[in-house]
């Protein structure tokens, strides 16, 4: 988590205001968090906010660098305040539990294309699906009755 999220608002031409070091806070206090999940956290800190104002709050520290999005295919947009290395995700297919890993080989981007089709590649965005360690060892639901 960077040290001085004020100061980087700042140099960005960005106001601070408390609502946006609010939800950088919330982003920052769980990885892989939902806009639901901000507006709940935010709302116990400082009243109310609307789900479209914090939607709008990470859009802003998205542009600034202080969030990364994620997207996994068939779920809510995710958030995070990882933002220094270009690392992955796993997700489980059972209950959505998401978790980062680390690049395997090399730095950034971790993959390289077999044709980068002249593309000057910066960052690679994997996505490891299966299930977590919790649902393995849930006993799979009886199909056949």
């Amino acid at each position: 988590m960077l040290s001085d999220p004020a100061g980087l608002l700042r140099e960005r031409g960005y106001r601070v205001t408390g609502q946006r070091l609010a939800v950088f806070r919330a982003v920052s206090g769980e990885p892989h968090v939902t806009a639901d999940t901000v507006a709940e956290t935010v709302r116990a800190e400082l009243g109310a906010i609307s789900l479209q104002a914090v939607y709008d709050v990470l859009a802003v520290l998205e542009d600034v660098g202080l969030v990364r999005r994620i997207q996994p295919a068939g779920s809510p947009a995710r958030f995070e305040a990882r933002v220094s290395d270009n690392h992955h995700h796993v997700i489980c297919r059972v209950c959505g539990r998401t978790a980062d890993v680390d690049c395997s080989i090399g730095s950034a981007p971790c993959l390289t294309a077999v044709d980068d089709m002249g593309y000057d590649i910066d960052e690679a965005e994997v996505i490891y699906w299966g299930r977590c360690p919790e649902c393995q060892s849930e006993r799979p639901e009886d199909k056949s009755a």
